[in-house]
This record gives structure tokens, sequence and C-alpha cells, in this order.
């Protein structure tokens, strides 16, 4: 029996960071998903979510941020649930592309079900030019 883990996500997200007061437009970074997030199955209820992104206008000097996600799942008796999740990358200095993955539990009940990711969706990417200060 097959079930798809995901519908169509947004993939042509592009957030514009703010790099702060009275900073000129032009030196803005910006990110984009390269595709659309991809799930992997781990356990009855543990998935991984691992994002690709698109990185290329922020590579002289790397850029790090967030990517603020909705994931739709239902469990095994076909209650559908939604939860708003976030998760960090960074892109190195010269790196065209990134990648990160988030780890996630989806269950009410502590492993009493096996659930299914529906739908996963990109509500936000922010993006800071630069390389944290700690790593």
């Amino acid at each position: 029996m097959y079930q798809p883990l995901l519908r169509k996500a947004a993939l042509s997200l592009a957030v514009a960071a703010a790099i702060g007061a009275g900073a000129p437009a032009a030196s803005a970074a910006s990110v984009s998903l390269a595709q659309r997030p991809v799930v992997m199955r781990l356990g009855a209820d543990e998935f991984r979510i691992a994002f690709g992104i698109n990185a290329a206008t922020c590579t002289a000097g790397g850029c790090s941020g967030a990517i603020r996600y909705r994931v739709d799942w239902k469990t095994d008796d076909g209650v559908l649930h939604s939860e708003i999740k976030r998760v960090d990358y960074i892109a190195e200095p010269r790196a065209n592309r990134t990648i990160t993955v988030d780890r996630a539990r989806f269950d009410t009940a502590e492993g009493a079900h096996t659930t299914d990711v529906v739908d996963v969706r990109v509500e936000r990417i922010t993006c800071r030019p630069g390389m944290p200060a700690a790593l």
C-alpha cells in the first residue's frame, strides 16, 4: 500500500533578509528551496525532513537563517494534526547550496501509533548574511 508523503509544497519561496535600519537593499541576501522538502520515515512515528537550499546569492561571505514550516500528519485512526516547526541552516562561504535536516516525531501517545506525514509547507525562510559568531 503506497501513501504519498508529500503534497505539492511551495517551491519558489525566497525571502529577503532584513539587514538592519538604513542598510542598502542591494546588500540583502536571499535563499530559496532547491526542491520541495524530502520526508524520510525512520520508524512508526519518527521522521527526518530534509531541505535543500539554494544559497548562490550569499556565496561570498556565507549566510545563515531558519526555515519555518508546517507539517500536517495523521495517526493510524485517521485523526489529522498540524504542527509548526523550525530548523536552522548555515551556508558556508563559496557554497552555492546547502542542506539542513530536522528530526521530528509525530504522535499523540509516545509511539502508540503509526503516523503518516501528509503535507509539508514552508511558511518562511530567513537569511542573515555572514557566518554566525559561534559555530
